[in-house]
């Protein structure tokens, strides 16, 4: 039945006459009770006015201005804490308020947003190519960068495709299958490959020594075996490391299988990616040890830096007179019932068989019979072309299948696409690959899609997120989540200077005590210690408080832990050390929250109002002078208080200052590259502050649980908006408030565990439904 537009237009003005008369009676006392002194009434500070407007219809639809009011009340940034504060039953009920009537919003009929066909980033192709083919490709280097979008590169709307992407896609689809199945598959030789990190010392089995300091002689080990007698092939990769510029330092590596030499050089300075020693050797059958010797030659040079090697693999291919062969993995996984038959009906049979199996997990649901009858085709009229074979078929359909937009992009089907008022569930297919790439990035499994198929998965979702946690496989959301939002992927190459920030003698002494070694030593600590929390089931605010971490013998010296022994990352209490525990006292946070050449509380204050409060500062004012400028003239040594106090004199200043700073200077007992300290040149630290929520403390213990207590409400919310952001490839807007507050509501329901609210956020309304655009 058709509404009459003049019935519409009174409809809509008796709306917009409620709305007016429910600002009147209950937001307005309250706006003028607690805000108008500052931002109304004439007044105006930090520009916010709540008062100037000539239309309140227009001034009630006015979404960013009421987002800014919502947002600073919700978490008590205003008023502010010398004011006179609202009763929690009048914060809650103006937050009501504007959710309601401003925003729109019915708690029980979320909207899950809309979402962006996106093409996969570099990361997602890389793990779909190796899970689906065995094959890994490195997109870092044939791929251009991905763009991010709200600290993630998973977010739809910057994940658009260039003419350049397409040239890159087409040429990495031909190479791939043809490492998948290469010419000589049926007679492969094979191959066994040990990482570095299974070199042992003798003596210390359980540490990996991967790591070879030039200016110590060392002898480390590991054991591989060789399936058949032969001579083999034998290639050594590693690399150099350490030192940024060129130095005189060498060293000698002697590499053995059994007490036969391989082969021998001298190395020094050296930025090549991978390094190659190679040689050749009989080989009987079973286990052998490898062994790699390292003896130092030249010594470092003056205000030179040490260096290291790296080993990353050792690998052996044989025997070569091909008396011994197997199938290489990526044939394997294709060619999932061997070589095909002879009968050309069989073959077609085969071919059918291969590419629905394949195709379907690269589509990420079943096709329609005319896609694979096509995809057969091509592989059967390439066998029967003189000088090709069936496999020379698979390849070129497999090609055709990666240069698909059904492989390249995440797509859902959406009856109504262009109608916001169109919300619909995903069906198990779409909810398959939503839930694969969140916790895999990559496709989904047979037995995701088996599930799906069955339209069994939504009623099996928390059996199957604890299959694919506890899955090798899961640990791909914490290096990539953890990497982004904490930024932890960046330590490795974050400008650092440690000769400046310790004040060594020199460069050399520096680098022993802060070098490439220790930040993958930071990294994987913060890594461990996400997973640990995610998969135990441990409460989210350890987070930020924990008494432990992961450390090895290496960072907790750094540390100035005792009693760590070894190169192995393990569970180490840290009751006896409050000023250690959680992600802001861990090296990574420290130092990418670092100048190159000293600490910087803005960027420590930013970080946390950000990435762990969820309550950004707005932008700097322009032309604001560095800290060292501001600070120039200044009488005598300044402590980094002092030097803070003048920088932010200027009144446009202070009020994003006031936020940051505290937090920041709460953490400067820790210098740029995150070692605790007490003074700075002389001076003692002052570490204490207050929150511009009111909340006092005298050092960094007291600031964590600060953190973790009262205001662990905007953690726990800020938390969830960034792995929903992760999760489903889109910002968090206004009308996600009810989603937000369902997830932490969820969350602390259930132990305020990170698990459940990774678990919330799979079967809240954005992960498990869409609709239109509009």
């Amino acid at each position: 039945m058709r509404v009459p537009l003049v019935l519409l237009i009174l409809i809509s003005g008796w709306l917009r006459a409620d709305v007016s008369v429910s600002y009147e009676k209950t937001a307005k006392p309250l706006l003028e009770a607690y805000c108008f002194d500052c931002h109304g009434d004439g007044s105006a500070k930090g520009e916010f006015s709540m008062d100037e407007f000539k239309d309140l219809s227009a001034h009630l639809n006015n979404i960013d201005h009421w987002v800014a009011v919502w947002r600073n009340i919700r978490s008590q940034i205003m008023p502010p804490s010398e004011k006179d504060q609202l009763a929690l039953g009048e914060k809650k009920e103006l937050l009501q308020w504007i959710e309601k009537e401003v925003f729109k919003i019915n708690p029980e009929n979320p909207d899950p947003g809309r979402v962006t066909i996106r093409r996969l980033n570099r990361q997602e192709y890389f793990h779909a190519i190796e899970d689906l083919l065995g094959v890994r490709y490195n997109t870092w280097e044939n791929f251009p960068p991905d763009d991010t979008g709200y600290g993630f590169d998973t977010i739809g709307d910057v994940l658009s495709i260039s003419p350049l992407h397409m040239e890159k896609y087409l040429e990495a689809a031909s190479q791939i299958a043809n490492q998948a199945l290469p010419r000589d598959a049926t007679s492969h030789i094979p191959e066994r490959t040990i990482s570095g990190k299974q070199f042992r010392e003798a003596g210390e089995e359980k540490h990996a020594s991967d790591w070879l300091a030039f200016n110590q002689e060392r002898m480390v080990r590991a054991f591989l075996s060789a399936p058949a007698k032969g001579e083999y092939e034998v290639h050594f990769n590693y690399s150099v490391r350490g030192a940024k510029q060129a130095t005189d330092q060498t060293a000698h590596i002697e590499l053995f299988l059994g007490e036969k030499k391989i082969a021998e050089r001298t190395v020094g300075w050296d930025q090549q990616e991978t390094i190659r020693l190679s040689g050749k050797h009989f080989l009987s059958k079973g286990e052998i040890e490898a062994k790699v010797k390292i003896t130092p030659r030249e010594p470092v040079g003056e205000n030179q830096e040490e260096q290291y090697l790296f080993i990353q693999k050792l690998q052996i291919k044989g025997p070569l007179d091909e008396s011994y062969v197997e199938y290489p993995k990526g044939y394997q996984m294709i060619m999932v019932d061997g070589a095909a038959p002879k009968d050309l009906e069989k073959r077609e049979q085969y071919a059918r068989k291969i590419m629905r199996s394949f195709v379907s997990r690269a589509f990420r649901r079943p096709l329609d019979p005319g896609t694979i009858q096509r995809l057969v085709t091509i592989v059967m009229e390439t066998d029967k072309s003189p000088g090709k074979t069936f496999e020379d078929g698979l390849k070129q359909a497999i090609t055709a299948v990666l240069a698909s937009p059904r492989f390249l992009f995440r797509a859902e089907i959406q009856a109504e696409p262009n109608n916001p008022g169109k919300r619909i569930q995903l069906d198990e297919y779409a909810l398959a690959s939503r839930l694969s790439f969140f916790l895999w990035s990559s496709v989904p499994d047979d037995e995701l899609l088996s599930l799906a198929y069955r339209k069994e998965l939504r009623q099996n979702i928390r059996s199957q997120v604890n299959r694919m946690l506890a899955d090798p496989k899961g640990y791909r959301f914490t290096n990539h989540f953890v990497g982004q939002w904490l930024q932890s992927r960046d330590i490795k190459h974050w400008p650092i200077d440690p000769w400046r920030i310790l004040h060594t003698r020199d460069r050399q002494q520096a680098r022993r005590i802060f070098n490439d070694l220790l930040r993958e030593d930071m990294q994987r600590e913060t890594e461990m210690f996400f997973d640990f929390i995610l998969k135990r089931a441990r409460p989210a605010v350890e987070l930020i408080n924990a008494r432990y971490s992961f450390l090895n013998e290496r960072l907790a010296k750094f540390y100035g832990i005792n009693d760590v022994k070894g190169s192995e990352h393990r569970l180490v209490d840290l009751t006896e050390h409050p000023e250690r525990g959680g992600v802001l006292t861990q090296g990574t946070f420290l130092v990418i929250t670092s100048n190159p050449t000293r600490t910087s509380p803005v960027k420590r204050g930013l970080f946390v109002l950000d990435q762990i409060l969820g309550t950004p500062a707005p932008p700097a004012p322009p032309n604001i002078p560095e800290l060292e400028e501001a600070t120039h003239g200044a009488k005598g040594p300044q402590t980094m208080r002092q030097m803070m106090q003048i920088h932010r004199e200027k009144p446009s200043c202070i009020g994003c200052h006031a936020r940051m700073d505290p937090i920041g200077l709460g953490l400067e007992n820790f210098n740029a590259i995150g070692q605790f300290r007490t003074d700075d040149r002389g001076q003692k630290i002052d570490s204490a502050g207050e929150l511009v929520t009111g909340e006092k403390f005298h050092n960094v213990a007291a600031l964590k649980e600060i953190l973790a207590t009262e205001r662990q409400d905007d953690f726990f919310r800020c938390l969830a908006e960034k792995i929903l952001t992760y999760a489903i490839g889109r910002g968090v807007e206004y009308y996600d408030a009810a989603t937000i507050d369902l997830l932490v509501e969820q969350m602390k329901a259930n132990g305020g565990t990170l698990k459940e609210l990774v678990l919330a956020v799979i079967e809240s309304a954005p992960f498990q439904m869409r609709r239109g655009d509009g």
